[in-house]
């Protein structure tokens, strides 16, 4: 498989997910600002989802610049990131919800540290990239 399939596949669904999160904010009766004020925890929650997923979207793109080719190790560790990056939806929907209260804020973050445990598994990567 080439690094271009790979890479647009983990384009496509990082664009579903951030297109998920944004289609969970309900748009708010009413025409003035103060009908966004219970938005708030949110909109907060998807501009900290969004700016985590560039970061996992930025760092991939980064690490498969280093590769020669696309092995199976590659594959399984780009789907198990994605697995987790997959729930961030849910629990930015769910954070937003609870206003950063409870379990909710620190699920989210479980997400991206698993996400992050992936991406940089050092040794699968140096190894499949045939380093």
């Amino acid at each position: 498989m080439s690094k271009t399939r790979l890479e647009t596949f983990f384009d496509g669904v990082v664009a579903i997910i951030i297109t998920i999160m944004v289609l969970e904010m309900k748009v708010p009766q009413g025409d003035t600002l103060a009908t966004l004020s219970p938005l708030i925890p949110r909109i907060m929650s998807y501009v900290l989802s969004f700016i985590y997923l560039g970061i996992y979207w930025n760092n991939h793109h980064h690490m498969l610049q280093t590769c020669n080719k696309v092995t199976g190790s590659i594959l399984w560790a780009n789907h198990h990131l994605l697995f987790w990056l997959s729930l961030v939806p849910f629990t930015t929907g769910w954070m937003g919800e609870n206003q950063f209260y409870g379990r909710a804020d620190s699920d989210l973050w479980c997400c991206f540290a698993n996400g992050g445990h992936c991406l940089l598994d050092t040794p699968t990567t140096t190894h499949s990239c045939g380093r």
